[in-house]
Parts: C-alpha cells; structure tokens; sequence
C-alpha cells in the first residue's frame, strides 16, 4: 500500500488534456467489460419479453410493454454511464458527502406514507404514471463511494500507509446508518449485498484484518440474534425455511424455487427456444421478468444460454478486477473493490436461488432483470470503472 500517493498520478484536469493530445478518451476505455454489459442488456431484453409477453394481466395487452421498457431502461443506464464518465469518479469524490446524504433522505422517505411494499418489502417509492423508485440500489453506489472517499483519503494523500483503526470506525459507521434504515424496511437482500460490500472495501484499502474478522464474527452474531428474537418478517422466515428444507410446503412457501428448478432442468443442452419454454408461456413461475428471469435462460436457451449469461458476468468481474489492479490510487481501487464485491455476490445470490443453493432473497440479476432502478445503478458503477479506467495515469 505504500504504493498509493497522489505524487503517482497527474491531477484530473493534467490528465484529460493529456487524453486530448495524445489519445481519445474512446480508446481508452475498457470494452470488453463495455461489450459484455451491453450483451447482458440485450439478452435480458429478450428473456424480459419471453416471460411478460402473454401475460396481459401486466402488459394491459401490449405484449411489446415490458420490452420497450427494459431497453428505454437500458438507454438511460448507458447515458448515465457516459455522464459518470464525463464527470469522473475524482470529482464525484468531492460530491460524496451531498450524495450519501440524499440517499439517505431517500431511504428514509420509504419509511413515510412515500413509500410502497412489492412482494413483502416496504422499498419502493411511487413516483406516479406506473413508475417507481428503489432508493436502495442507489444507496449501494453512495456507500461504495463514501467508504472509499473516508478509507483512502489519508493514504492518498501520503500521510498513512493504511487506514486506522479511527478511519475505518468511520466509515463502518457511514455504512451502518443506511442498512440500519433498510433493514427496517424490510429488505433483507440489500442489507445482505451490502454487507458483501463493506467487507470487499475493507479488504482492498488494506485495513486490519482483525476488522474483517471482528465484522464477520459481528455478523453471524447478528443473523443469530435476529433469528432468535423474531426480528424477520414472517415471509422471510418462510423463505429460509423452504430453503432449509425444500419439500417443505412445495405448493405453498417452496412453489418458486421448485417451480424454477423445473423449468431450468427442462432446457436441456439447448433449450426448447426462445419463446417456446412450457413453464415460461404457462407462467408456472412467478416473477419471471425481474427475480427469476435466469430461469427463461436456463429453460429456453438451454445450458448453453445460461452458461453464456455465467461467462458475460465473469467477463465483468474480470476487467473490474484488473481496472483495481492498474489503479494507481487507493480510492479507485476501494471502488472498483466494493463493485466487485456487489456484482458478483449479487449475481451468485439470484443464479443460486433458481438452483435452489440460496435462499430466495428478492435480488435482481445484474443487467439482465427488469427493473429500472437497478439497471440504472448498475450502469452507474460500470461508468464509475470506467472512470477509473479512463483516469489512469499517463506517463510523458
């Protein structure tokens, strides 16, 4: 870590007329890691209108609805990414504060008669004209980037090798107030990614591991606690018992992930083709388009499909992991870190529930889900490695 110092890299605006003289800021971008987010957008366009088009009690009879929808969400996830990119995650680094704090209004606002329940969790905000507002998507990212702006501040500045123990007391403390608010909800899968997130950001700024350890032993005795005491709602109980025991109550509690399970080992190979899947066109699973929607993969395209969705993911994580790597500022490797960490554990989450090997926690599958608010902050953190990408250093 003695590595990190601002003497290592050029100040941002020496470094973007440096990309005008000497190289285009297109060039420079990572796109692998560009080409595989926008697959995975289109491959879930089409598996969003696979599972929505013949179900008019959603579509009000346009079969053509939730796939407008999705890509009109896809085009602005991509617009916000070119805006994050224009604005560069360092100047983002000093709007940290501002941002945490509306994200924080935001969360809370769930909590007042603003906010909505879907499918058992009090997280949604209605907007009004059929749209709506999941404020702890965008929660993930404010997190993300004021750990990293508290962690690295000291290091980058070449004043400690490492956090101490004060600034890392700091910023468990900004993540704490969030997933606090967000477990009232209740909305147990975010609090879960979150927490993913907070130990991905730990372990990249170089922290003690005593504080990876004292969190991890700190969770589990939470989970105990909250199990203990009745703290989770009656569904979410439900949910781990199924998970627990999956021939419990197969009509009832366990009917999604059993009826998952059936459409993904009917695709075979190959799959039975698009469209063509008897449990997506006989809408046996529920949910299909947003939580569930690996199932229309795994059923219509097969081994082959779903692998493909496994390897595009895997190609994300790559380049995000080798985007930290080259980062030559602590911050943007926390960053990077803490996306990492929130890209991957959300994507085993939502994959391994339709498998059956996780509980059913309500997670999108990155990219591919419906939904708008999370395919916008999911663009938003690809514009963020992008950023840090682009920013690199450029020698003389």
């Amino acid at each position: 870590m003695a590595g990190f110092s601002v003497a290592r890299y050029a100040p941002e605006r020496s470094t973007w007329a440096k990309l005008t003289a000497r190289d285009s800021v297109v060039r420079r971008l990572d796109w692998p890691l560009l080409g595989s987010s926008v697959a995975l957008s289109f491959i879930g366009s089409l598996l969003v209108w696979s599972a929505t088009r013949g179900r008019d009690s959603l579509t009000r009879g346009d079969p053509y609805y939730f796939l407008f929808r999705h890509v009109l969400n896809t085009g602005i996830g991509l617009a916000l990414m070119i805006g994050t990119i224009w604005l560069g995650h360092r100047t983002l680094r000093g709007a940290v504060p501002f941002l945490y704090g509306i994200s924080i209004l935001l969360v809370l606002a769930v909590l007042t008669p603003l906010g909505a329940t879907v499918n058992g969790a009090h997280a949604w905000i209605i907007i009004g004209g059929g749209f709506s507002l999941q404020p702890s998507e965008f929660t993930k990212i404010t997190m993300i980037l004021g750990m990293a702006m508290l962690l690295a501040a000291r290091v980058d500045a070449g004043d400690q090798l490492y956090p101490d123990h004060r600034t890392v007391a700091k910023a468990l403390g900004l993540a704490c107030v969030p997933m606090a608010v967000i477990m009232l909800m209740p909305d147990l899968g975010s609090v879960m990614v979150m927490v993913v997130i907070v130990l991905g950001c730990l372990l990249a700024s170089g922290a003690s591991n005593r504080w990876t350890f004292g969190l991890v032993g700190a969770g589990t005795a939470g989970a105990l606690a909250v199990w203990e005491f009745g703290l989770l709602d009656d569904y979410q109980i439900a949910r781990f018992a199924a998970f627990a025991n999956p021939a419990l109550d197969p009509a009832g509690v366990g009917y999604n992930t059993n009826q998952a399970r059936i459409a993904i080992g009917s695709g075979g190979l190959t799959g039975t083709g698009l469209f063509q899947g008897s449990q997506t066109t006989g809408q046996f699973v529920p949910e299909q388009q947003t939580d569930f929607v690996f199932t229309v993969a795994g059923e219509e395209l097969g081994f082959v499909g779903a692998g493909l969705i496994i390897v595009l993911l895997g190609v994300i994580l790559w380049r995000a992991c080798r985007i930290a790597r080259e980062t030559t500022e602590l911050y943007g490797t926390i960053v990077a870190a803490g996306i990492i960490a929130w890209f991957a554990f959300q994507s085993f989450e939502n994959i391994g529930m339709t498998l059956g090997i996780m509980p059913v926690a309500g997670l999108p599958l990155p990219f591919v889900s419906y939904g708008g608010s999370s395919m916008f902050a999911v663009w938003v953190a690809v514009g963020l490695l992008q950023s840090i990408r682009v920013q690199r250093p450029i020698t003389a």
